[in-house]
């Protein structure tokens, strides 16, 4: 199959959000990716998929890899339920404009907080907190959460004792804390996806640091109380057999009628200060000290000694 250009591919937020697929052998078959299990065979178009967290048991061949790869499909290994993240591939990228923004604001003290209280404030609509510091802020936010985390119980009947889980043993958490980090899980992943999918770095976040997902964390958080922290309150209430499972259909719902992957990309254009149409073009430049950029593929001997 040939590589489609660039132009020819859809734009993230035309796709579909993701999906998760474990114990099953993933191959492709033209353009369509294929999952064979025990119960039979699926095709799923790659151009339409934003994300595929890969759980145990699964098996991929070096032929779908090279199909997701160039229809900038975004990978995530992660462990039993989706709960544990092991890596993530390269989705497609053109250039390192976005990149480069998010690099020097979060290289720069104040440019970085800058970032940081607009991430606090998208989380205060209409509330006037421009006067606020960071630490107030931080506990403004605090508040918010738990505020989310009783209305929700109080809402479903679902007893709150806090936000508790062990990342190695998933079935020890009661039925809200596995509902919520299965979520959680399915929101780090699109997040993860999204970010990559622009250019930018996962690992150079703003309010999270030291983590290789730290800005996944970081855009993450804006949609909890309105997506994750609902959905797992109401399954937690109902409490099927294969719990899991139903959060994650219930949030790749949600993730499609809250249009989540058009509302990502725009608030971290707004929160990386990026004007529509800027850095798409796919040029290679040298760096200059003094011009910033230079022509690449140009011989320059002739400047010896100058």
């Amino acid at each position: 199959m040939k590589k489609p250009e660039l132009q020819q591919l859809p734009v993230i937020g035309d796709r579909m959000t993701f999906l998760y697929l474990e114990h099953c052998k993933v191959s492709r078959e033209d353009g369509s990716i294929t999952v064979r299990d025990q119960e039979g065979i699926v095709h799923i178009p790659a151009a339409a998929i934003t994300v595929l967290l890969f759980g145990p048991g699964t098996d991929v061949s070096h032929r779908a890899m090279e199909l997701i790869g160039n229809m900038g499909v975004s990978v995530i290994w992660v462990g039993e339920h989706g709960v544990r993240y092991y890596a993530h591939g390269r989705a497609l990228n053109s250039h390192t404009h976005l990149l480069e923004k998010q690099a020097k604001l979060v290289s720069n003290t104040r440019s970085h907080l800058a970032v940081v209280r607009k991430m606090y404030e998208m989380r205060f609509p209409g509330e006037e907190v421009s006067g606020l510091t960071l630490q107030q802020l931080r506990g403004r936010e605090g508040a918010r959460m738990r505020k989310a985390y009783r209305e929700q119980s109080k809402q479903w009947g679902v007893p709150w004792q806090g936000r508790s889980y062990d990342v190695n043993d998933f079935a020890s958490g009661d039925p809200v804390n596995q509902a919520l980090s299965a979520g959680n899980a399915c929101l780090y992943g699109l997040a993860t996806a999204v970010i990559t999918a622009m250019g930018c770095s996962a690992g150079l976040g703003f309010l999270h640091v030291g983590h290789e997902l730290s800005f996944a964390y970081d855009i993450a958080d804006l949609y909890k109380v309105e997506i994750t922290i609902p959905i797992a309150f109401q399954v937690a209430s109902e409490n099927p057999p294969e719990l899991p499972s139903v959060v994650r259909r219930r949030v790749r719902d949600c993730f499609s009628s809250t249009h989540i992957l058009e509302r990502m990309v725009r608030d971290i254009k707004y929160l990386l200060a990026e004007e529509e149409g800027a850095g798409t073009e796919h040029t290679l430049y040298l760096w200059d000290n003094v011009y910033e950029y230079a022509s690449s593929g140009v011989s320059y001997g002739g400047e010896e000694g100058k």
